[in-house]
């Protein structure tokens, strides 16, 4: 049975993923004042960081229309559509993600399409999307293969710590925190997803240094399994940063990383220049 994984851009991917025909990534659309821009092979991190320093509007992020889905549904028949969104709750792109497989049905009933929440954003995705892949390679069938990710997707927790918290604020990603620290900027909050995507604090600490050895102390408390999990890193235009992350997953943790990379257009409009996620 052939198949097709199909995430928003939100899901960053190595080179060779996104060469892969089994691959494709549905763009959201960014906005820095009046420039507009597509998530997509074109985007450009550096001249966007550079957008967003000048700007003294808040930069914002629309997620793909039903249509821009149905688009990358349409494979030929037989082929299985796993799809892999944003974090319900931060976004659109799920709920434009099912009523474009709502609509591709009505005309195609006999299809296979499956939308998963991905309750995670960047590396999340990819995560989910790897495990699908790992399934469908070996000849797992679509029901096994949603019920599998979707237990995998219920395992599996975001943790991130920003330099810069303003773009999450100002676009009310973080309304669900009653007491989220916003003094000084040495202050670095360390942050996680809960089980159905919102955002949750799980600490503090002086500068960022300081932030990420302790979100590593958060991440062996919560899962002491960690040295048995999968584990993906990305970052935003912090390539040493990150290598300092991987060096302290290795120690503390006891895994390797399966992927480090540099985030694409969403993941740097909110996590902004510096921000680390991890997912295990």
């Amino acid at each position: 049975m052939s198949y097709k994984i199909v995430m928003d851009s939100c899901g960053e991917l190595p080179e060779e993923k996104k060469n892969d025909p089994h691959f494709e990534l549905v763009p959201l659309e960014l906005q820095v004042g009046d420039f507009r821009t597509w998530d997509d092979a074109a985007f450009d991190q550096a001249d966007f960081l550079r957008r967003v320093a000048a700007s003294e509007t808040v930069a914002k992020s629309a997620c793909p229309s039903p249509e821009r889905y149905m688009r990358a549904y349409d494979t030929g028949e037989g082929t299985d559509i796993y799809v892999v969104t944003l974090s319900a709750p931060l976004s659109g792109s799920y709920n434009s993600a099912e009523l474009a497989r709502t609509m591709y049905l009505e005309d195609h009933p006999d299809r296979n399409i499956h939308v998963i929440n991905s309750c995670s954003a960047s590396c999340g995705e990819t995560q989910i999307a790897y495990q699908i892949q790992a399934m469908a390679e070996a000849g797992e069938d679509f029901d096994e293969i949603v019920k599998k990710a979707e237990k995998f997707r219920d395992e599996l927790t975001t943790y991130f710590v920003l330099d810069n918290l303003d773009a999450l604020r100002k676009n009310g990603r973080l309304s669900g925190l009653k007491s989220l620290v916003a003094g000084t900027l040495s202050i670095k909050p360390i942050l996680g997803s809960t089980p159905v995507g919102e955002i949750r604090q799980l600490g503090q600490a002086v500068g960022m240094k300081k932030a990420l050895i302790k979100m590593i102390d958060i991440i062996k408390k919560e899962k002491p399994d960690s040295h048995t999990r999968p584990l993906m890193i990305t970052h935003c235009n912090a390539p040493q940063r990150a290598e300092r992350v991987r060096v302290l997953c290795e120690k503390v943790l006891g895994c390797r990383p399966v992927l480090v990379q540099n985030m694409a257009g969403v993941s740097t409009l909110y996590a902004s220049e510096g921000g680390i996620i991890l997912t295990i």
